[in-house]
């Protein structure tokens, strides 16, 4: 599938999201955790970028962001586990990207082989809310894949965990989210 320009936007407020998936025939995910600890959002919502301003309601939201959404693995989601990421800070915005894309992304399809689908949200300009350099979607056709199945065994995890570090800070990048998605 190609890229395509998309607009992305964070909230605390599930109500807000759902509000504005529908508003916008946007597809859209939700933690609905109670325990939500550290997490900087818990809903997000993507549409299509129509480079127009911002609708209405988005100004309520935590974050706005245009992306270009790179589809590494084609299919669909029901569960996501989903990644805010802030680049590595030895890295420019376009090195942690490359790296990200074109090294981790084929890394990640080897190592998380119960991905059901994977996508890549590369933000190519922050309209307001915390500097994230992207958003990475890691589907899951089972809640149960995605907490237990998350890696292909024990020898993944520190091969992913360093890539990993190799562009992201992952001292600054938020705690993921456990999301359900919604159907547009």
């Amino acid at each position: 599938m190609a890229d395509t320009q998309e607009f992305v936007a964070i909230t605390r407020d599930i109500s807000l999201a759902r509000h504005l998936a529908e508003a916008h025939n946007a597809w859209w995910c939700f933690d609905d955790r109670i325990d939500k600890g550290e997490l900087p959002f818990n809903a997000l919502v993507r549409c299509i970028d129509k480079g127009e301003a911002l609708s209405p309601g988005f100004e309520n939201c935590l974050g706005a962001y245009r992306v270009t959404a790179r589809e590494i693995k084609a299919g669909t989601m029901a569960y996501v586990s989903l990644h805010p990421m802030i680049r590595n800070p030895t890295l420019t915005h376009a090195q942690a990207d490359q790296h990200w894309h074109l090294q981790h992304g084929p890394l990640a399809l080897v190592h998380h082989p119960f991905l059901s689908q994977y996508i890549q949200l590369a933000v190519n300009e922050v309209l307001f809310g915390p500097e994230y350099d992207g958003f990475a979607l890691c589907g899951f056709a089972t809640v149960e894949d995605l907490k237990e199945r998350f890696f292909a065994g024990p020898d993944s995890i520190p091969v992913i965990n360093q890539d990993v570090k190799k562009f992201s800070d992952t001292k600054r990048s938020p705690r993921r989210l456990i999301a359900t998605v919604q159907s547009r």
